[in-house]
């Protein structure tokens, strides 16, 4: 197989096979190879165990972000499909055991950056340290679960908490943990994937009566328009953008409305296809540079502009759709002045999106935490429905909303119901739920929802929760605020954390007692798993045979044997004698996974709800339309001397931090960026060190001249937690909102010295 070529398997539109000049990013060869230096880098890295890394790529499912891989193939294009954050990611999956005698005394490790620390090794037994003692010593799994078992048996359900994070964990873990955590007796349970697109869940739901992309990727091939809204999946997804170069290669648009032109969605190469990997290929072809917080003002620009222009489909929304009129009538009260002001953008350039979309048969709109991280985070997804309504780009072909995933396993986590808010299958939790559930497991499950991350942080911090197990992640680094939830850690009695490799929050100083836990990597799971798509392709990752560390053990596992020693009536209900035996009753439990228990080798895969969802505009919602929502325009206020401020990734996957230099736009992480006429506006340099400042914390960084929006700054995560206000949240997802943080900023001097963010990344 050639493989600097590729092809689509389906499309809208078929692209055309030959190379294009006008597409070129530039007409001198090979002007960018950091892709290729991804795999001579992994293989040094992984030189010492280089055949199971090989089968690990070749063999399993992709555990970076959501667009879903078998091996190096997918369903959507031919070819090797390998991108550089799972290369990056290879090496938690090889590396051997960590010296668990560096672990007798925590205080050097706490001067450790998160990477240093996931360079020693795998965890690889359990361990536990007491107050008062300076580091962890080696106890049995016996003792470990008996030890956590005799405090949940005395703890109240309302003072527990367990938490998932998104690192690879596979559906059978998610649903073994839900499970098991409700036969404790509790709903306090989170998982990352509400941190990131629950308010999608919410607009979705409500829009159109689904929680879930409603189209597939071979749609984005082909169809009039592509619009990314608050994302950037050159960075967080590049497995997409070969999809964008035949895209464009059938004649589709790009557009990017976003605070800053990423120079990976200008610009990128895509390293398996020859002409894309010599000459780069030109991705977008409209940027709308919105301010923060400006998404509404123009998502209802282009809606007005449409209603005015008559451009809206009347017959799809006379006859599929309720609101339109409300929607209209709120929209004419709103003056183009005011929508230009909470924009940052001009009447012209609102009708300009309009027109582009009045020309389109079919668009696909995909959006990411720049839409969802916001206090109006689900306004900001009904505002981009709205807008898709208009001409019903949903429920066709070449047509659909797309809340894209960036992390491997996030779908799952939703649908197997590892939520506080949401049984397995996304049901809500109420009486009638909990019945239905209880009659399913032959046990009674808690009625009432529980603490969303956020809450239990509050919790926590009131010294209210008495037992946390946590799954993976680091709140230090994942949540705003890090002193303040190391203060929140410290007071909670029992601490359980079971991961592949250290993280920072396992040395906060314990109130009573903290438990490391090792865990398996989803390759090592005996029976192999499956991962859920962003596409809602469910795919089976066989287990790939090779070297096993220490006692890690799977989680699902774990918490079925801790369930069952909390709650030993009801042990034959919690265990489950194989991960076939748990996909067997998922699709027993949650009816539109059916298909997931006859997946069982490499390469097996079913996509729920088929190809798109709301086919032929049949929504299925309480009455089978679909819903206009009047989204309010958040009003964003900031003084002269004020700036909104963007938590951004540099070469990172989520807060796991590879390199201090991005290769995209070859910016170090201490990067301020800046638009130019705030930087001359204010009399600064480029280079020149400032501070950022608000209520709730310090950075500093230097000053970078970049193409962002006015009065907008952009500062790497999760160095720039220190600046989120911690109880800044989504109206009902509760949410953090990383994207809307407002400071002041001024100059730093020799003699100023600013206050260090807790983190090290």
């Amino acid at each position: 197989m050639n493989i600097f070529s590729s092809k689509p398997k389906r499309f809208i539109r078929k692209p055309d096979e030959s190379w294009n000049k006008d597409q070129w990013a530039t007409n001198i060869p090979l002007q960018h190879l950091d892709n290729f230096g991804e795999v001579f880098k992994a293989a040094w890295e992984n030189r010492d165990n280089l055949a199971y890394a090989y089968r690990i790529l070749n063999e399993g499912v992709c555990d970076g972000c959501a667009l879903g891989t078998t091996g190096m193939k997918d369903w959507t294009v031919d070819g090797v499909h390998l991108c550089n954050i799972r290369l990056r990611l290879l090496r938690l999956n090889t590396m051997s055991a960590l010296d668990t005698s560096l672990l007798n005394d925590v205080a050097p490790l706490m001067t450790l950056r998160s990477r240093d620390l996931r360079d020693l090794g795998r965890l690889p037994y359990p361990m536990i340290r007491k107050k008062g003692e300076k580091g962890f010593k080696r106890l049995s799994w016996d003792e470990a679960l008996t030890i956590t078992a005799e405090r949940l048996k005395v703890t109240l359900p309302d003072r527990m908490y367990f938490y998932m994070t998104s690192r690879g964990i596979p559906n059978e873990t998610y649903y073994g943990v839900q499970k098991a955590v409700r036969a404790i007796g509790t709903n306090n349970m989170d998982n990352a994937a509400r941190l990131c697109h629950s308010p999608s869940t919410f607009a979705l739901k409500a829009g159109v009566g689904v929680a879930a992309t409603t189209c597939s990727y071979t749609d984005l091939i082909g169809t009039d328009v592509i619009s990314f809204i608050g994302s950037n999946p050159a960075k967080n997804q590049p497995l997409i953008m070969k999809y964008l170069y035949h895209a464009k290669k059938a004649g589709t648009k790009v557009v990017l409305v976003n605070p800053y032109l990423e120079p990976g969605m200008d610009n990128y190469w895509v390293p398996s296809d020859a002409e894309s990997a010599l000459f780069g290929t030109k991705i977008t072809d409209a940027f709308y540079q919105i301010q923060v917080g400006g998404d509404i003002a123009f998502l209802h620009g282009t809606v007005k502009a449409m209603i005015e222009q008559g451009w809206c489909d009347s017959n799809f929304v006379e006859k599929h759709t309720a609101g339109f009129a409300e929607l209209k009538s709120y929209l004419e009260s709103v003056s183009w002045q005011t929508l230009e002001k909470e924009s940052g953008v001009s009447q012209a350039d609102m009708l300009g999106y309009a027109t582009l979309l009045s020309k389109a048969d079919k668009a696909i709109f995909v959006w990411g935490m720049g839409i969802t991280q916001h206090t109006c985070g689900e306004e900001n997804v009904h505002a981009i429905i709205n807008l898709a309504l208009t001409k019903g780009f949903v429920g066709r072909k070449g047509c659909g909303l797309m809340p894209i995933r960036g992390h491997s396993g996030v779908q799952g986590g939703a649908e197997m119901g590892a939520y506080a808010t949401a049984f397995p299958g996304g049901k809500a939790v109420n009486a009638e739920t909990a019945q239905e559930l209880s009659s399913l497991y032959g046990f009674d499950v808690p009625s009432t929802p529980g603490m969303t991350t956020p809450q239990m942080m509050d919790a926590a911090a009131e010294g209210n929760v008495d037992v946390l197990f946590a799954i993976g992640g680091n709140f230090r680094e994942a949540m705003p605020d890090p002193k303040g939830i190391d203060e929140a850690m410290a007071k909670i009695p029992l601490r359980v954390h079971m991961d592949i490799v250290l993280s920072s929050q396992m040395f906060t100083d314990p109130a009573d007692t903290v438990i490391l836990l090792p865990a398996m990597t989803r390759y090592e799971i005996p029976g192999g798993v499956t991962e859920t798509s962003t596409e809602r392709r469910i795919i089976f990752s066989p287990e790939i045979p090779g070297p096993r560390i220490g006692e890690a053990r799977p989680e699902w596992e774990v918490l079925n044997e801790l369930a069952a020693k909390v709650r030993p009536e009801r042990a034959d209900k919690i265990r489950f004698s194989s991960t076939q035996a748990m996909r067997s009753e998922i699709a027993e439990v949650v009816s539109f996974y059916k298909g997931i228990e006859t997946l069982q080798e490499k390469g097996d895969s079913v996509q729920y709800g088929g190809p798109m969802l709301c086919k032929d505009w049949n929504f299925p919602t309480a009455d089978g339309k679909a819903h206009f929502y009047i989204s309010s325009l958040p009003n964003l206020i900031t003084t002269e001397n004020q700036f909104m401020v963007v938590t951004r990734r540099g070469k990172q996957f989520n807060s796991i931090v590879h390199q201090d230099r991005d290769p995209m736009n070859n910016l170090l992480r201490d990067a301020v960026l800046m638009n130019k006429d705030d930087v001359s506006r204010l009399g600064l340099k480029e280079g020149e060190k400032v501070i950022l400042e608000n209520a709730f914390g310090k950075y500093t960084g230097k000053v970078v001249i970049a193409p962002i929006a006015v009065r907008t700054l952009q500062v790497h995560y999760p160095e720039s937690n220190v600046l989120v206000d911690p109880n800044a949240r989504s109206k009902l997802a509760q949410i953090p909102a990383y994207k809307e943080v407002v400071v002041t900023l001024r100059r730093t001097n020799d003699q100023d010295v600013a206050e260090k963010a807790v983190v090290n990344v």
